[in-house]
């Protein structure tokens, strides 16, 4: 079940399904209800509350039932945009959200987003439209089919979808119904595609249409893995390095820090998930992470990290051989395909388990005799500063930062995205969260756009604020600040305009080359913004910036606060410039 690794020793417990309950999905009646309608009755049944897309003459009978149904139909600029903010919705408001797709480059511009969406966990069915049975193979225009197309074989599940399928057939119905119902119900998200012919749209759905499910508990630690782990970590020091996957599990991440006086450091992902004022926090690795998370790894040396939820890819870990303790990891985590892939020498006890259920199992036996492990640092680390306003010059990340943690971090519940780049660098490095579900960035996947366009699915999926720190490149290269006016969403967009792809400028640089191509013509936002229906302010210096950033959280609907950023304050990317070009022997 896991890949072979030195010093792996593999603890596993496949999932076991345990049929406890039967669902019923939909009822239709033969003749009065079409396959679109009892697709969008399916979706409404698994809990979607909002589709984002594109219409097209190809997909119109499925739009057309969407529209008509409880489900929020938003009608976006692109469909790339459409499928990140249908990932940012679902991750904001952990439900399952919906993207609908006509043939052709309709498909093809929302695989980017889709993409995102099964990097990140999301729970997204995408529903596309396809060539009719007795036109394919005719030259029809945009002809799209499980075996023809710009891109064939996207109706196979694989690398990018979980499931997928082109129903051919009204019949089909039974089983996309129970996919999706067994798909929806995955702890580490679920990424579906349905290929829809335009002549099966229409087609009556099968009479009482109803699957029996028999639901399942996510996979459980054994006894003797939590044996094994009391012996590892409850006697001696040990680090706790929580990611992404650990934010449903916050209470007991903290109880066992309680419990034990173990260090907690985190991933990008995992900013908030354990208080970052909390004086046994060290801090955050990866990109934008903080060199003191090392040095207080050697000042500690732990016998061992246990890992919870992230996995410790380059965006989390630079693979950085000196977060690696002596004895190795204990790392828990549904995907046994995670385990030893960043550090396939590092020794490694791998635990299949949900982690909110591997830690209440864990806290259930720890010895009451064990005496917290309080280990005295000398020093910690201080990356978080307030610098006085400087009256003149570009504004300065890292004092924009500073506001933001001022005015939208402490003074509001809004959750803030990062775009990939300066952005999120800066961000990681400097911003300090105490609960988890407040941030999102993907250092991983790192789209550019994601959080452009995500900001306005997030805003929609929570049911309130939400603000994207973003960098100018990104914000030209997609944007939905029009769909954001047409529904009237509280989106921010704070935008580091330096009229560079300054990321790439900095990493050439970095990297001992003289930076070229990097440059982009300046750009006014505010008037941009205007031009579609939103508002914004402009901040060309450091004092404006607090005012500009209390109007935008004080403003109802989209708002762009377009800030003039100095270019050359090198962002804390750490090691990502020499990985990029051969990762370190780990």
């Amino acid at each position: 079940m896991i890949r072979s690794s030195p010093g792996l020793t593999p603890l596993i417990r496949p999932m076991t399904p345990e049929p406890t309950e039967v669902a019923a999905l939909v009822d239709a009646d033969a003749g009065s209800t079409t396959v679109a309608e009892a697709l969008v009755q399916c979706l409404q049944q698994l809990g979607v509350r909002q589709a984002f897309g594109v219409v097209g003459a190809a997909i119109a009978p499925f739009c057309e039932a969407l529209a008509r149904s409880s489900i929020d139909y938003l009608h976006f600029r692109h469909e790339a945009g459409a499928a990140f903010a249908a990932t940012e919705a679902s991750l904001a408001s952990d439900r399952p959200t919906a993207v609908f797709a006509t043939t052709g480059p309709g498909l093809t511009n929302a695989l980017t987003g889709m993409a995102a969406a099964r990097a990140e966990g999301a729970t997204v069915v995408l529903v596309s439209a396809s060539t009719s049975p007795q036109q394919r193979g005719r030259r029809a225009a945009q002809e799209t089919h499980g075996s023809a197309g710009p891109v064939p074989g996207l109706c196979t599940a694989g690398a990018l979808f979980h499931y997928a399928l082109t129903v051919e057939h009204a019949s089909e119905l039974h089983e996309v119904s129970l996919r999706l119902m067994c798909g929806v119900g995955r702890v580490d998200g679920f990424v579906a595609h349905l290929s829809l012919p335009v002549s099966v749209q229409g087609a009556a759905a099968p009479d009482a249409l109803r699957v029996g499910l028999a639901s399942w508990h996510p996979p459980m630690a054994t006894d003797a893995a939590i044996d094994q782990c009391l012996r590892l970590l409850a006697r001696s020091p040990f680090v706790i390095w929580v990611g992404y996957g650990a934010r449903r599990a916050r209470d007991l991440v903290c109880e066992l820090v309680d419990r034990s006086g173990a260090l907690v450091m985190c991933s990008p992902r995992g900013k908030g998930i354990f208080s970052e004022r909390d004086p046994r926090f060290v801090g955050v690795t990866g990109m934008g992470g903080h060199a003191e998370v090392e040095n207080v790894l050697r000042e500690v040396a732990p016998q061992h990290v246990l890992v919870l939820g992230t996995r410790m890819g380059e965006g989390s870990s630079s693979w950085s051989v000196d977060l690696v303790p002596a004895g190795g990891f204990v790392h828990v985590d549904v995907d046994p395909d995670v385990f030893g892939a960043a550090y396939p020498c590092a020794p490694t006890m791998a635990v299949q388990a949900e982690i909110g259920a591997f830690l209440r199992a864990l806290l259930a036996a720890w010895p009451a005799d064990a005496e917290p492990a309080a280990p005295r640092l000398s020093r910690r680390g201080e990356w978080v500063m307030d610098p006085a306003h400087a009256l003149v010059g570009a504004v300065r990340p890292r004092v924009l930062m500073a506001e933001v943690q001022r005015v939208v971090v402490d003074r509001s519940d809004a959750l803030i995205l990062a775009e990939s780049g300066n952005s999120f660098a800066w961000a990681n490095h400097c911003l300090q969260f105490e609960e988890p579900g407040r941030y999102r960035v993907s250092p991983s996947f790192g789209a550019m756009g994601q959080m452009a366009t995500g900001v306005v699915g997030a805003a929609l999926g929570r049911g309130g604020k939400a603000v994207a720190l973003v960098g100018d490149g990104a914000m030209l290269m997609l944007s939905e600040v029009s769909s954001a006016v047409q529904y009237q969403v509280s989106a921010v967009w704070v935008i580091l305009n330096d009229a560079r792809y300054n990321m790439c400028h900095q990493g050439m640089r970095a990297a001992g080359w003289e930076p070229f191509g990097t440059a982009i013509p300046p750009t006014d936002f505010v008037t941009l913004a205007r031009a579609v229906g939103a508002d914004g302010v402009r901040v060309e210096r450091e004092p404006e910036l607090r005012a500009a950033l209390e109007t935008a959280m004080q403003t109802r609907g989209p708002f762009v606060v377009d800030v003039k950023v100095a270019v050359d304050e090198v962002a804390p990317l750490g090691r990502r410039n020499t990985t990029l070009f051969g990762a370190p022997d780990s």
